[in-house]
C-alpha cells in the first residue's frame, strides 16, 4: 500500500488572511481609543496651563502698569494692542502674537475673557471652551 503526502502548502488560505485582518483591525481600533485619551488629556493641560499661568501672568503686568485689567470689549487684544483711553501708560505688548494674532486654545477657537467676571466677580473670567467648543459648558477650562 502507497501513502501519498498531502501536497506542501503553499500560501495562507482566504480565511486564515481574513481573521488576521480581523485582528489587525481590532488591535488598531484599540490602540487609536487609548491615543484619543492621551492627547485629549493634553489638550486639557496646555489649555490650563495657558488660562492658569501664562495668559495670568499677562494680565497680571498689564494690570500694574495700567492699574486695572482689560474690560471685557477691550478684551485681551489689549494684552497685545494698547488700547486707545489708556495707550500713556501701557507699556506692552505683555504677550506675543503671530502676525498680530492672538493664540488659540488646542481646540483652535479663542480664549474667552470677561472682566468683571461672573465666577470671579472680584477679578476676570479667562477660559477655554473645551472640546465641545460651547462656552459655558461642563468642559470649560478656567481659572476658577
Amino acid at each position: 500500500m502507497k501513502h501519498t503526502r498531502p501536497a506542501a502548502r503553499r500560501g495562507f488560505t482566504l480565511i486564515e488572511i481574513l481573521i488576521a485582518l480581523a485582528i489587525v483591525a481590532l488591535v488598531a481600533g484599540y490602540a487609536m481609543t487609548k491615543l484619543d485619551g492621551v492627547f485629549g488629556r493634553s489638550q486639557e493641560q496646555i489649555a490650563s496651563l495657558a488660562v492658569n499661568e501664562s495668559m495670568k501672568t499677562a494680565l497680571m503686568r498689564f494690570r500694574l502698569d495700567v492699574g486695572d485689567y482689560p474690560s471685557t470689549e477691550e478684551g485681551l487684544a489689549a494684552l497685545a494692542t494698547a488700547p486707545e483711553a489708556r495707550a500713556e501708560r501701557w507699556r506692552g505688548p505683555y504677550v506675543e502674537t503671530k502676525g498680530g494674532k492672538m493664540a488659540d486654545d488646542p481646540w483652535g477657537e479663542p480664549y474667552q475673557y470677561r472682566h468683571p467676571g461672573t465666577r470671579n466677580a472680584d477679578g476676570y473670567d479667562l477660559f477655554s471652551k473645551g472640546k465641545d467648543r460651547q462656552a459655558d459648558t461642563a468642559d470649560d477650562i478656567g481659572n476658577w
